[in-house]
């Protein structure tokens, strides 16, 4: 798979514009010279909505975006269903793994929010949702809501603020995404997405899901370290009881159950993720009482 390139590129700000698509592709904004999405099973980091569809919504802030596939390009209609696979599986990929996909318009879009000519850049977006939806002709086709990183629809954790970073909240945002997505995804693939609390894999048709968890957190006032060793590959109902301090890791590599002390099993380990013990640590002595820490 070719490397994938998340967030900003450099030297093309938001509002950046292009006369044709070649333009776009040579700027590495969106890469492909022709297609709506680039992306592919492992993620999905651009967009271009120009009104390829009739079945797109554009709402400024947020985009109801059709996936790709199925379609006529002399008449813009539907003609067939659309599948789950390509750059349709990476933006389904993109809102599991958090990242960030750019969203380029392009002047045959909704005229409200749409370059008359050429087309325009128009800052990062995330995956909030996907779901599957008979069309306007009648196939099945795949619907992505897209929600600009600055709307007033907060992401569930909120990127840093200027003054836990020190620098423009803009920067920070899409550092924070680029820096923490790449460290996580390379400790779940460790892991194989499994959770080092049960051992379970959760599967989506988008493909396995996890979430990682920083033991020390970032930000301010803990300030931890957004490194491999300071992460935990977890479930989702393990990382709420973890973060909330409902269970934790013992000295002894053993997980704990905090409202009684009960042995959970050990902590599941994977060749290539080293933890710094002195994390975990952290995050007894922040939540667990002395007497619950051997």
């Amino acid at each position: 798979m070719p490397k994938r390139t998340y967030g900003e590129i450099l030297g093309f700000p938001q509002g950046s514009t292009f006369a044709n698509r070649s333009e776009l592709a040579t700027s590495q904004v969106h890469r492909p010279n022709q297609g709506g999405i680039c992306g592919g099973a492992d993620g999905a980091e651009s967009i271009v909505v120009s009104g390829g569809y009739v079945d797109d919504e554009d709402y400024g802030d947020e985009i109801v975006y059709t996936g790709q596939g199925g379609n006529d390009p002399s008449t813009k209609r539907q003609i067939a269903d659309q599948k789950l696979i390509l750059g349709n599986l990476g933006l389904a990929r993109s809102q599991l793994d958090g990242n960030p996909v750019r969203v380029i318009r392009g002047a045959g879009g909704d005229p409200k929010y749409s370059p008359t000519t050429g087309l325009r850049y128009d800052g990062l977006f995330r995956v909030v949702d996907h779901w599957t939806a008979t069309g306007i002709d009648g196939f099945k086709i795949r619907r992505y809501r897209l929600v600009a990183l600055e709307s007033a629809d907060p992401p569930p954790d909120p990127p840093p603020t200027d003054t836990d970073t020190g620098a423009v909240r803009v920067e920070a945002t899409i550092q924070r995404l680029v820096r923490s997505t790449a460290v996580a995804l390379a400790v779940k693939r460790l892991h194989d997405y499994t959770c080092q609390v049960c051992g379970i894999q959760l599967s989506t048709p988008a493909g396995p899901y996890v979430e990682a968890a920083h033991i020390q957190p970032l930000g301010k006032p803990h300030n931890g370290p957004d490194i491999a060793g300071n992460i935990l590959c977890l479930c989702p109902n393990h990382h709420v009881l973890f973060d909330a301090g409902a269970i934790y890791v013992a000295a002894s590599g053993q997980v704990r159950d905090a409202a009684n002390d009960a042995v959970m099993g050990d902590l599941r380990t994977a060749n290539g993720h080293s933890l710094d013990w002195a994390y975990l640590e952290y995050h007894r002595e922040h939540h667990i009482s002395d007497e619950k820490t051997g």
